[in-house]
């Protein structure tokens, strides 16, 4: 599958608002299946790939993909490869592809995210080294 990160889309083939069944049959079985209770008590079905790298959250009675987590240094973002990128280049990215609005936060256990809201996109650093995406629609 195509690693191509799409803001507010989804990532190569995989959509935003797909089911399970769909997802599972562009990519395949899951290594790992986690069934939870989100904030608002509803279901969500969370699908493990790549030894971890590919995380996918599926919310909903109907289970509909909302969220996906990557870390797969294969991923690419506007036609960079975004995890060879330090955080001041991806930023820089960010606003050339006209998302200006970011909020910087240092996380508890020490990494660094730096949110770009009207993106529905985080971005996770540890020293300067891009360790994961995470986004949604």
């Amino acid at each position: 599958m195509e690693q191509v990160i799409k803001i507010k889309e989804g990532l190569g083939n995989i959509r935003f608002d797909m089911p399970v069944e769909e997802v599972v049959s562009i990519l395949g079985e899951a290594e790992e299946v986690e069934s939870v209770e989100n904030a608002l008590d509803e279901p969500t079905t969370i699908l493990h790939y790549n030894d971890g790298l590919l995380t996918l959250f599926f919310e909903g009675e109907n289970p509909v993909l909302s969220c996906i987590d990557t870390s797969d240094e294969n991923c690419t973002l506007f036609g960079a490869d975004i995890f060879e990128m330090d955080e001041k280049s991806i930023v820089s990215l960010m606003v050339k592809n006209e998302y200006f609005e970011q909020d910087i936060e240092e996380e508890a256990w020490g990494e660094r995210r730096i949110t770009f809201g009207e993106g529905n996109i985080d971005f996770f650093f540890e020293k300067d080294e891009l360790l994961a995406v995470v986004y949604g629609k």
